[in-house]
């Protein structure tokens, strides 16, 4: 007579509860937070140390006179002393803040108008013909190009550096939103079609959540365009009316032959670039990746 015993065999129970285990194991340590010395040691102190290297390097050819010419290099004492010159004179906060206002509200207009034309792009064949090596082509032409015509079709003013930070970043916005929707697997379009999701229902809850990883790197290296198209126009396009930004300062140290001023400028510059990125587009890339598993939170 058949046996109707369904107590499965101890092998098997014993892989299932290895299994169960291991499952356990990785979603405690999915949840447990760094220790702050092991965050401190491989997060913080590389690019101090980093730092400090290039410091001490810039300090070598001053100190042993490989570079003894102050007008061509001068020593970090003499950026520092420049640097805390313009504070002391509430100066270098408004350098700062001139150039990042306007820097983030053209982003925010390039965000605007390159996300919709990446879609329609992505989405309509004709539309990808006709445009997108055009935009392709927009996107490695230098932005200081545009500086010229945009001074003499719209003046000195703060619509023309907009109007150079929309040509610089609206192509890169719009092209990594086509390389996110081009990434998209055709199993999850079938599956919203299946579920109703067709049109412009199927865009937002299919098509951009799914392309959201190459939208972000597009939106990074906007804001990366948006930036370098900013610096340009403010270096060439100087005037007072316009205020003095991180480019202006830059080129007002040129002019004067003040190396100190220019590496101050250089440094600003360089300081709000990456405090941008880590504060604003590194935490939204780290989300979206960890969000779809594609990065293991550490």
């Amino acid at each position: 007579m058949a046996s109707t015993d369904t107590t499965p065999p101890a092998k098997d129970a014993g892989d299932l509860a290895g299994l169960e285990a291991g499952l356990d194991a990785l979603e405690t340590q999915h949840k447990s937070r760094t220790p702050f010395h092991r965050t401190l040691t491989q997060k913080v102190l590389p690019p101090v140390v980093a730092v400090l290297l290039v410091l001490a390097v810039w300090q070598a050819l001053v100190s042993f006179e490989i570079v003894d010419d102050p007008t061509k290099l001068p020593a970090p004492s003499d950026v520092w002393d420049v640097v805390h010159q313009a504070w002391l004179q509430g100066e270098l906060l408004g350098y700062i803040w001139t150039s990042v206002s306007r820097g983030l509200s053209g982003f925010l207009l390039a965000l605007l108008i390159g996300t919709p034309l990446g879609l329609l792009v992505a989405r309509v064949k004709f539309v990808r013909a006709a445009i997108g090596p055009i935009l392709s082509g927009l996107q490695s032409l230098p932005s200081v190009a545009w500086v010229p015509p945009a001074v003499i079709w719209l003046g000195l003013n703060n619509s023309m550096m907009y109007a150079v930070i929309l040509l610089g970043a609206v192509p890169s916005i719009a092209n990594g939103l086509v390389s996110g929707v081009d990434q998209v697997s055709p199993i999850f379009l079938r599956a919203g079609r299946t579920l109703g999701a067709t049109g412009l229902k199927g865009t937002w809850h299919i098509v951009l959540p799914a392309a959201l990883p190459g939208y972000v790197a597009g939106l990074k290296q906007g804001w990366a365009f948006s930036w370098r198209s900013l610096m340009a126009a403010e270096i060439i396009a100087s005037f007072p009316d316009l205020g003095v930004g991180l480019g202006q300062l830059l080129e007002n140290g040129r002019n004067a032959s003040d190396m100190a001023m220019v590496f101050e400028a250089i440094l600003l510059i360089l300081i709000v670039g990456i405090a941008i990125d880590l504060l604003i587009f590194s935490p939204l890339e780290r989300w979206v990746l960890r969000s779809r598993g594609l990065m293991v939170r550490s």
